[in-house]
């Protein structure tokens, strides 16, 4: 029972903003490929609310050296999300695209969007190589981590101070979801520890 609440929450949690961002009358007058960038945008939120409940093993049913590899599977989802959404953004529109990519847009969410964006390119970066540069274990996990909070701070930024494709109510949700998330996984690994106990 509790496995399939978990597994069915998370399943609404992930689907109900995309079909309310489906429903949302501000895609009547826009063209696919700007949709498709919307969407990408509404499905990586998303899967930065799978990726620490993988990190901390919350998921039921899977197995630690499986939910590591899924973790990985779901990273490259993400990031093939972000690149799709600013292709897309690019293709419809490439001056606010530059202007965001050069901190000189006049709107506040293309900073935080962007400050996510390098942060998920860096955060693939460092898993890509990470053992060629011979970091420690810790080092990596401790800055993996201190990536995810730019990346999940800088992304719920933009969602809230942008009017674009999801829904207020949903995405409010989702954003929220997403935080308690990443701060679980920040109190896991940097809050305070249970004493040992032994004789």
């Amino acid at each position: 029972m509790r496995t399939a609440l978990i597994w069915g929450g998370l399943t609404l949690a992930l689907l109900v903003p995309l079909g309310a961002a489906a429903l949302s009358p501000l895609l009547a007058w826009r063209d696919p490929i700007y949709i498709m960038a919307g969407f990408a945008g509404v499905i990586g939120l998303g899967l930065m609310l799978v990726q620490p409940l993988l990190a901390l093993g919350l998921l039921p049913g899977l197995s630690a050296p499986r939910a590591r590899r899924i973790h990985g599977w779901v990273g490259a989802s993400l990031l093939a999300a972000v690149l799709l959404h600013v292709a897309g953004l690019w293709i419809t529109s490439p001056p606010d695209v530059i202007d965001a990519l050069t901190f000189s847009s006049p709107t506040p969410f293309s900073l935080w969007g962007v400050l996510a964006m390098w942060g998920i390119f860096a955060t693939a970066g460092l898993a890509a190589s990470w053992r060629h540069l011979h970091l420690h274990p810790k080092l990596w996990r401790r800055a993996h981590l201190s990536l995810a909070v730019l990346i999940t701070g800088g992304t719920i930024a933009h969602a809230l101070l942008i009017d674009g494709t999801m829904e207020l109510l949903t995405k409010l949700a989702l954003c929220g979801l997403v935080a308690l998330a990443v701060a679980k996984a920040l109190h896991s690994r940097w809050g305070p520890q249970r004493p040992k106990t032994g004789s």
